[in-house]
């Protein structure tokens, strides 16, 4: 999925105000949990699109639903309320997320597995990664049957590709070769 470039203004300026107000770290709480509420309720994510709902509904919900969050949240809350556009409140909370992680020299590895990953599978691919990047890693699971077995592991632009379906691929163009 494409980030909007709205998304990314909007964290980037409310990630620029959390820094200078030292609370970057509690905002990204903020965010991780918007994320996954918003991943985890179709509803809430149908609710914050729908053109039917007035945004002032949206905003005393979101004010609800996520009570506890920091000022630079709320002040997120009320920009997307006057701009209307609460739709993309995942995709901005998203890309706070990565700009946070890349601000702390932290990067994302995806890991794409035939089932969830194992504690076992997580640690081969944490060996892999150190032998690959200095930086802090973070390991986001992606569960694809097709791969078989085995592991994708994809950090920024590099993959290493240790999957079944692969190998399976590879001894096919041997023999016809």
């Amino acid at each position: 999925m494409v980030m909007s470039r709205a998304a990314i203004r909007y964290a980037k300026a409310i990630l620029e105000t959390a820094v200078s107000s030292g609370n970057a770290a509690k905002v990204n709480d903020d965010m991780l949990s918007i994320v996954a509420s918003v991943a985890g309720s179709g509803e809430l994510s149908e609710f914050l699109s729908s053109p039917i709902i007035a945004s002032e509904v949206k905003m005393s919900a979101l004010k609800e639903v996520f009570a506890a969050v920091q000022s630079e949240t709320n002040a997120l809350f009320r920009l997307l309320q006057e701009n209307k556009r609460f739709e993309i409140l995942a995709d901005v909370a998203k890309q706070y997320n990565t700009q946070f992680d890349e601000m702390n020299g932290v990067e994302l590895a995806k890991v794409t597995t035939a089932f969830p990953i194992t504690a076992d599978l997580q640690n081969q691919v944490l060996a892999k990664i150190a032998s690959i990047s200095d930086k802090k890693i973070t390991i986001e699971n992606i569960v694809d049957p097709s791969i078989i077995g085995g592991f994708i592991l994809r950090i920024g632009d590099k993959q290493y590709n240790a999957s079944v379906a692969n190998r399976l691929q590879e001894l096919r163009r041997e023999f016809s070769n």
